[in-house]
């Protein structure tokens, strides 16, 4: 299987997928960000999701990326994990 990396790489000679990757690059970093936050603080989804007073099918859609999330959400999942969001406009 290839990395991501390289499978970037090739995506981005093409101008039309470049651009809409940059438009979801964005969403990536907040799913690899809760992931990772998850995945350090050695809990599951179920246990991420009853910390959070949600589903796990919350949890797995939003770390698929297959759902849309509320800033709330967010701020709900990751204050479970004992973190705060920091948002910035580069």
């Amino acid at each position: 299987m290839m990395e991501w990396s390289e499978a970037k790489k090739i995506i981005e000679k093409n101008p039309e997928v470049k651009k809409e990757l940059d438009l979801n690059d964005a969403e990536y970093q907040v799913i690899r960000a809760i992931i990772k936050a998850r995945q350090e603080s050695g809990i599951t989804q179920a246990e991420l999701a009853e910390r959070a007073r949600t589903k796990q099918s919350n949890i797995a859609r939003l770390e698929s990326g297959r759902t849309n999330p509320t800033i709330e959400f967010l701020q709900k999942v990751v204050g479970a994990m004992g973190k705060k969001i920091s948002i910035s406009i580069v």
